[in-house]
């Protein structure tokens, strides 16, 4: 039986259903040759409420039907979030009936853990974390340090949820080895776990610069919990606090001192902050922010020696200035731990190689966060360690997702600056055209071939999303491009 076409008259918009259309429009009187066949509807689909929400300025995500009230990372407020699709696996991937391991309770192994249960409902996952604290989000640690938070609030997902989605935790348990032609992992207590799988997300250390009386007593890193706890029995509104380095980590320790009341002096090695993140301009206009808050600034000054006895009293620096110095906090930068990795014969560079499936040169070992290296590239930020968290571990579960890199961007978020920062941040020909207004607030673009590249905006980042978009899904902006004349033009048609 034939299916019955619907008809529309182009003059009056009268709608006749039949196998053909009508001699006579019953409305206007147009003959049927002025009518013409319309479309068949398509079921409508009621697209799912949002269940996942990302803060745009830390990159955040959060579950469940609708935003915080507050970012557990940066503490911004539900508008600061946006709705994000679930990222789902191939539709021809497989679910891993084995057992997965994952080694690293950092927010990678937190992730590969999640995704891992998602595509595999039924398979056997462990996670071995070696640390004594439940898995917790590492970037609130200088929140903690401030006292914005208590540190009861650190932890990624409370006890239960490990038990309620069938992860085995194994908390302040070290794995020692790993056996590729066994498929087992040794851990420090004798224990020894089979795998069919096995995700790496043991993170990195602290990098000690090579400098006399680096071993002395309150110098520390802040890395883990203890070492915060560490911090905060040592440290007096008397204590002279120095910490070198000022990247973000450096800067964030800083503002979460100074907070306290605590004299703190930041070393830093480049002439401007956050060297990695900024051009020049901005680090000099962060500097001033940075210095409102009691903080003091060296720049482009090196250390000689950390002098003492058996405690750190005072820092050297090769200019010969001498700063007095109860605590020395260490915050210039961090390597790959990738021991394990390496006496498994996996291919190690700075960090373990992977491919764009997250899989190591053993084809059943994945490997995720600071630990992984990708074309050439460490990210070391907590955003594409969470990606790629997922990315492993979906596929360690039998899935098929890929991981094409993404634009490493970053945001302040202990001293009250509104920062955010993005990309080519530091151009280095004139193939790059560049946008730069430097007045109440500052903002930097760069673009190439008509693509933007790279971002910098200080004072006002409610751009910071749109400008990710545009940079991440390679967006062209040569209309854009064509009608701007300052970089506010840009930003206010974005």
């Amino acid at each position: 039986m034939q299916q019955d076409t619907k008809w529309g008259c182009t003059i009056c918009g009268y709608i006749h259903v039949g196998s053909e259309a009508p001699a006579c429009c019953p409305i206007c009187g147009v003959t049927a040759e002025l009518f013409e066949a319309l479309p068949e509807a398509k079921e409508q689909t009621t697209k799912p409420a949002p269940k996942r929400w990302r803060c745009i300025n830390c990159d955040f995500i959060h579950d469940g039907d609708a935003p915080p009230q507050s970012c557990l990372i940066c503490g911004a407020g539900p508008e600061q979030f946006e709705a994000v699709e679930e990222t789902k696996a191939d539709a021809g991937g497989q679910s891993l009936q084995g057992s997965i391991v994952i080694i690293g309770g950092g927010i990678a192994g937190i992730s590969a853990a999640e995704a891992a249960r998602r595509q595999a409902p039924d398979a056997t996952i462990t996670l071995v974390n070696q640390e004594k604290d439940l898995p917790y989000y590492r970037l609130n640690l200088t929140r903690y340090l401030a006292g914005e938070i208590d540190s009861d609030q650190l932890a990624v997902h409370p006890e239960p949820w490990y038990k309620q989605h069938n992860i085995k935790l194994l908390l302040d348990t070290e794995a020692t080895a790993i056996d590729t032609k066994a498929k087992t992992v040794k851990l420090k207590d004798g224990q020894t776990l089979a795998y069919d799988r096995l995700i790496l997300t043991t993170g990195a250390h602290p990098s000690v610069p090579p400098v006399s009386g680096a071993h002395r007593k309150r110098v520390v890193s802040l890395r883990s919990c203890k070492d915060a706890d560490e911090i905060l029995q040592n440290i007096t509104t008397d204590t002279r606090c120095v910490v070198v380095g000022g990247g973000l980590l450096g800067l964030e320790t800083a503002a979460a001192l100074a907070k306290r009341k605590v004299p703190v002096t930041v070393v830093e090695g480049y002439d401007w902050l956050l060297p990695r993140q900024l051009n020049h301009a901005a680090g000099k206009r962060l500097a001033k922010e940075v210095e409102s808050l009691g903080i003091t600034l060296i720049c482009g000054a090196k250390i000689k020696e950390l002098d003492g006895d058996e405690q750190v009293r005072s820092v050297v620096l090769e200019s010969g200035q001498v700063l007095a110095a109860d605590m020395v906090i260490i915050a210039a930068g961090v390597r790959s731990n990738s021991y394990l990795a390496r006496m498994a014969k996996l291919d190690v560079n700075t960090g373990v190689i992977v491919d764009n499936q997250l899989r190591t040169s053993d084809s059943d070992i994945f490997a995720a966060g600071d630990l992984s290296e990708y074309q050439g590239v460490l990210y070391g930020a907590w955003a594409p360690a969470q990606l790629q968290g997922t990315v492993a571990g979906t596929n360690a579960a039998g899935g098929n997702m890929v991981f094409d890199g993404v634009p490493r961007s970053y945001s302040i978020k202990v001293i009250g600056s509104d920062l955010f920062s993005v990309g080519m941040i530091n151009p280095g020909d004139a193939s790059y055209q560049i946008f730069e207004e430097n007045g109440k607030n500052y903002t930097f673009l760069v673009f190439r071939d008509s693509f933007l590249v790279g971002a910098i905006l200080m004072g006002d980042s409610k751009a910071a999303s749109n400008i990710k978009k545009l940079i991440e899904e390679k967006i062209p902006c040569a209309e854009l491009l064509s009608k701007a004349k300052t970089a506010q033009d840009i930003i206010a048609n974005i």
